[in-house]
């Protein structure tokens, strides 16, 4: 066995270590290379082609690092970047590789927590204009109503750390409105953005009791366990050292700093060049 061989997991800043959490709390054996790329983040109102480009050398990157399997822990580039890495890349360049993203396992389940088959889905510009959301649940749940909301200002609130000041209360306010009024059968929430669990408090006080709010972490954490179990081929290559590397394409300081108010741990990084 090569203790060397990592799960990467990549996202476009912070939002990931959400989703990096809650796998290394349900599967805290193996080793774990996270890559944020803040110095281009946000990824939320990039171009397809340019999103594309960018995750597709983030990928590369984390593969030439020892890392056979990949999480895209971003929903923006899961929504733009997944399908065409997995199709055209991957059987080309990297056969023995696997690239994974977090909205086909939501929307897998998404339609056990709705009472009356209507979801609101709040996410950046660019995952919500690509329509993945509904285009994938519609697989799984041809009778559930999406409904979609953008909300371009909360990834800077919270990668700034604003959104725990009551200024933020009138953006997050804004987008919870805006969506409620496109239709009152709304009675789940989900947060198609792994930054936004961490405004789960201002929500839970904004929304009617009894609203449900779906975050991605445990969703994802529970399909990548299932998913290992399916492919021993796979699992049988990565590491068990419990290593947790963090890499960044932004300032590493700054990086560290911010990064654990997502992550609830102590975290030291260091910085990728392009």
């Amino acid at each position: 066995m090569n203790d060397t061989k990592s799960i990467g997991i990549f996202d476009s800043g912070y939002g990931g270590l959400t989703v990096f959490k809650s796998i290394a709390d349900k599967l805290p054996e193996y080793n774990y290379i996270y890559m944020g790329d803040n110095a281009r983040s946000p990824y939320g109102d990039h171009s397809y082609e340019t999103v594309y480009q960018y995750t597709l050398e983030c990928v590369e990157w984390l593969f030439a690092q020892g890392c056979p399997l990949v999480i895209l822990a971003c929903n923006t580039a899961s929504a733009k970047a997944l399908r065409t890495i997995q199709q055209r890349v991957l059987p080309v360049k990297y056969p023995n590789h696997r690239v994974l993203g977090v909205i086909r396992p939501t929307a897998e389940v998404i339609g056990g927590y709705t009472e009356t088959n209507t979801i609101g889905v709040m996410g950046t510009r660019g995952t919500v204009n690509s329509e993945s959301y509904p285009i994938e649940i519609s697989h799984f749940f041809p009778e559930l109503n999406v409904v979609q909301q953008s909300c371009p200002l909360w990834v800077p609130l919270i990668e700034n750390n604003e959104h725990i000041n009551p200024g933020a209360d009138y953006f997050v306010q804004k987008y919870v409105d805006e969506l409620l009024a496109k239709s009152p059968a709304i009675d789940t929430i989900l947060l198609a953005c792994t930054h936004y669990p961490l405004l789960i408090p201002k929500l839970r006080a904004m929304l009617p009791e009894g609203f449900k709010l779906v975050a991605q972490g445990d969703i994802v954490a529970h399909s990548l366990a299932d998913y290992l179990q399916r492919h021993p081929e796979l699992e049988i290559q990565l590491g068990r050292a419990r290593s947790k590397k963090f890499y960044t394409s932004g300032d590493e300081k700054v990086f560290d700093q911010n990064a654990s108010i997502f992550f609830d741990e102590n975290i030291v990084s260091s910085r990728v060049r392009w």
